[in-house]
Parts: structure tokens; sequence; C-alpha cells
């Protein structure tokens, strides 16, 4: 579609020829933009609920900023997961807003209004190693208008510090618990609440945890029913799938 039809059907939306339904149907595939090394998603957000996302990893510092700044200029929210301060310099050259979560290893830009979720999502992590993938989760919930809690170094070795969050675990709508070694954190929590825990197996142990395979299969095999599981170190996953819950 071309910018004389899109015109076209935003005059006819206009006068009532058309619904506003039926033109989001005919635009919500486009459109991207072709910067050669990647295609620009712009309208993600119109057909999933949630814009696209820049990983990072495994890209110049050069495309991330690059893809970051035509992100930035169609007006919406952007972030970049698994950004290194480097790529954070280059974005911030192109767009001085960017702002750097060293922790999380994120870069947002909030410009755009969200709706808000109906509560708060409880992000839970085991040890402070985790943390990293528990603060990526958080970054990501909170640009998509989420509240957020996060509950840090609450493993299951010393339960009484997960005991004495009793009440916030319990008031959350929805709970991303992060977790290594073993991987048996979400399964505790799981067992004190009445809500949607989202699993999420880190990298984080000895020889024998392969790398969070160890965790992942352990979170796999809960026995809590309401414990799903994503990837590996996969926070921003985990917090969209919450997003998604706590906005419904």
């Amino acid at each position: 579609m071309n910018r004389l039809q899109i015109e076209s059907l935003l005059k006819d939306v206009s006068e009532g020829r058309t619904g506003v339904g039926d033109a989001l149907e005919r635009l919500k595939d486009l459109p991207f933009e072709d910067l050669g090394f990647a295609k620009v998603d712009h309208h993600r957000a119109l057909r999933t609920g949630m814009p696209e996302v820049i990983f990072s990893a495994g890209k110049t510092t050069a495309q991330v900023a690059a893809i970051f700044e035509r992100m930035a200029k169609a007006r919406g929210n952007v972030l970049a997961t698994r950004a290194s301060r480097e790529a954070f310099e280059a974005v911030a050259a192109v767009e001085p807003a960017a702002i750097y979560h060293e922790a999380a290893r994120a870069i947002t830009l909030a410009q755009a209004p969200v709706t808000p979720g109906k509560g708060t999502v409880a992000v839970v992590c085991a040890g402070t190693s985790d943390l990293p993938v528990a603060e990526e989760a958080a970054v990501t919930a909170r640009l998509m208008g989420n509240a957020v809690e996060v509950i840090a170094d609450v493993g299951v070795a010393g339960i009484h510090r997960l005991l004495a969050q009793k009440e916030s675990l319990q008031t959350a709508r929805v709970l991303i618990v992060c977790a290594g070694m073993e991987g048996a954190l979400p399964t505790v929590v799981a067992g004190l609440v009445n809500a949607p825990v989202i699993a999420v197996p880190t990298s984080i142990g000895y020889g024998a945890s392969f790398g969070g395979v160890a965790a992942l299969l352990g979170m796999l095999n809960t026995c809590a029913p309401n414990v799903s599981v994503v990837n590996i170190d996969n926070g921003f996953g985990a917090a969209c799938i919450a997003s998604l819950i706590n906005h419904l």
C-alpha cells in the first residue's frame, strides 16, 4: 500500500465509509523499513501489542545505533537488549534521550504513552548473580506499562528470606522467577501464590549445572501447576508474557 492509498483509506475512515477496525486490519502488516542489513518492523505493536525490540548481541554498535535511531523517529518506545556500554555510546550519539540500564544490559527510550497493566509484576531472583536476567525482565516490563517490584536474593538456600516477602508475592498479579543452580525457586514461589509464575532458568551455577540446563530441566519438571518456563536467561521473553497477562 503506497502513501496515496493510505491517505485514501484515512479519508474513508474520517468520512465514515470505512470503519476503524477495517482500517487497522488493512494496515496491520505495514510498514517495515529496509535498512539493507535490517528490516525494521514499525507496525509490530499494531499486530501483537508489543513493539519490535533490538537484540544487540551479534550486531555491530553502528547497526544497533542505526536501528535504534529509525525506531525512535517512528515515535514509539524503543528497547535494545543485551547491549554493551559501547553500543549505548553509539546510540546516545544519535538519540541523546536514550537511557542505559547497566545491570540489565539494556537501552531504553520512553517517548510514547502505553496502556498501564492492571496489577503488579513481581520479578523475583534467587541470588545476586541472577540479577542481570531479573533486571532485563524488570526494565522490559516497566517499558511495557507495568508496575514492577524486584525481590532479589531470596533463594531456597535461605528460605526465611523468601517467606519474609510473602505479602509482596501474594499481591502480585503475575510473577517472574529467575534462578540458576538447581532451579527450585519457581516451584517454591508457586506454592505460595494463586497467580501465574513464569520461570526463568539462568546460566548461573557450577559445572554440573551445564550453563542453565539443569535449572531448565528442573523447572520443566515442576510439580506446581501454575508454572510456565521460558528459555535460559530469557528475562525479556518472560517480561513480554507477564505484560500480556497483566494487561488482560
